[in-house]
């Protein structure tokens, strides 16, 4: 049956509230109160369950939180995303550097901001950054949430290419402009893939609301060339906004990446007031939302409840449930064996509430996770159940997790700390 669209339970609406709770209001058309709750870093410390390995701060004072999303140009140089004023500030060797990169004009209501950055180098040379973000105009009203392309040039991004306009406001009166995703990736056939969610509750059909409005570019992962250009042979289609959808069905997202032994996608998704999700995202993936969200009740029928997208779209259960949320953020596959062999190739995740970051390793297919019991249900029921899977606490809020050049894990804190993970 259709879910309550009551925010998630620790969602990164907390990016912007410096205080640990707030109520607000909503349900699907009613007036609701839930509570959020986020974590904070520990002041003595962060800790590793693997005692063969250590964590460094490497950055901690100087950004102006809550900071997104990072990428790195280079060994000890890494891009970072501030939400609320617009900045890609650059940290280099540790330091931050006198000036930004660039500084738009964003919207910060909400999850609205500077949210995604992804890098790529062409073959002639070119360093080109992919920026999501919600702009605003002089009066910082939003217009769109957009995916641009920049060029980095002598320390400045230059030449913006708008390569998506998608919407950032919510069709319902008095809903909050929420659900904006924002993760951007570069995919091995080195097309730029987009995570976006409801954006402020939407029910069309692309939530698997039957009579509701067409396709618009939220709810789904998107794909287009890195020059803007449709993809050839969409998923979906070649006509827009068919083209531009890999999966579909999503509530939303603050996390998404490529297996690196096969290229399948995984995602983490947020959901409710309870049963957030880790996903494999075929190709016309339909992650059920507003439909279903966790395993799927046993009366639940895709074939009949879901909405068919241009006479596809597939329905799975999730590869991993938390049945109490957690509100999941970065997913990363580890591509290297620096941490030691057995995380090599194997998903981390973060998250908001409890400030945990989770270690999945993948089965022998690499389409389901390897879990042992009591997680061989796919299902954490209690706290307790996920100590499994658990591979560092005391970060607070994660906002990112990458791979850096050394091949070490970087880790991304909401208030502009920067950590390292490597061997003793």
């Amino acid at each position: 049956m259709i879910k309550k669209n009551i925010m998630l339970f620790g969602s990164l609406i907390m990016l912007i509230f410096p205080t640990f709770a707030l109520i607000t209001n909503f349900n699907d058309n009613n007036i609701s109160h839930a509570f959020y709750v986020r974590a904070r870093p520990e002041s003595s410390g962060q800790v590793l369950i693997d005692p063969s390995l250590k964590v460094e701060l490497i950055f901690r004072d100087g950004l102006k939180g809550p900071t997104t999303s990072m990428a790195f140009l280079g060994p000890d140089d890494i891009l970072v995303l501030e939400k609320n004023t617009g900045k890609v500030q650059r940290i280099l060797n540790g330091n931050l550097q006198e000036k930004p990169l660039l500084q738009a004009k964003v919207a910060t209501e909400v999850e609205l901001g500077m949210l995604g950055i992804a890098i790529s180098k062409s073959q002639e040379g070119k360093t080109f950054v992919f920026l999501y973000y919600s702009e605003a105009n002089s009066s910082g009203v939003v217009i769109g949430n957009r995916l641009y392309r920049y060029e980095l040039v002598n320390d400045t991004l230059v030449n913006p290419l708008l390569l998506l306009n998608l919407p950032a406001t919510s069709p319902i009166l008095a809903h909050e402009n929420n659900h904006n995703g924002g993760k951007v990736v570069i995919g091995p056939d080195n097309n730029v893939y987009l995570i976006v969610g409801d954006v402020g509750g939407r029910m069309g059909n692309i939530q698997n609301i039957m009579r509701g409005n067409s396709p618009d570019g939220t709810s789904g992962i998107l794909r287009v060339k890195q020059d803007g250009k449709s993809v050839d042979n969409g998923t979906f289609g070649n006509s827009v906004p068919n083209t531009l959808y890999y999966a579909y069905g999503i509530r939303n997202s603050f996390g998404f990446d490529f297996d690196p032994v096969t290229g399948n996608l995984w995602d983490s998704e947020n959901g409710g007031i309870d049963k957030d999700e880790i996903n494999y995202v075929y190709p016309g993936f339909n992650s059920g939302w507003r439909k279903a969200m966790g395993m799927a009740l046993s009366r639940f029928d895709p074939q009949v409840d879901l909405y068919n997208y241009s006479g596809k779209g597939e329905y799975s259960d999730p590869e991993f449930v938390w049945k109490q949320t957690v509100a999941p953020t970065a997913l990363k596959f580890l591509n290297s064996s620096r941490l030691g062999s057995q995380y090599e190739n194997t998903i981390f995740v973060g998250d908001v509430k409890t400030g945990n970051i989770y270690n999945f390793k993948l089965d022998t297919d690499r389409k389901q996770l390897l879990l042992k019991p009591p997680l061989d249900d796919k299902v954490a029921d209690t706290p307790d159940e996920v100590q499994s899977v658990v591979f560092g606490q005391g970060f607070g809020v994660i906002t990112d997790i990458q791979v850096g050049p050394d091949g070490y894990l970087y880790i991304l804190g909401i208030n502009g700390s920067i950590y390292r993970i490597l061997p003793v």
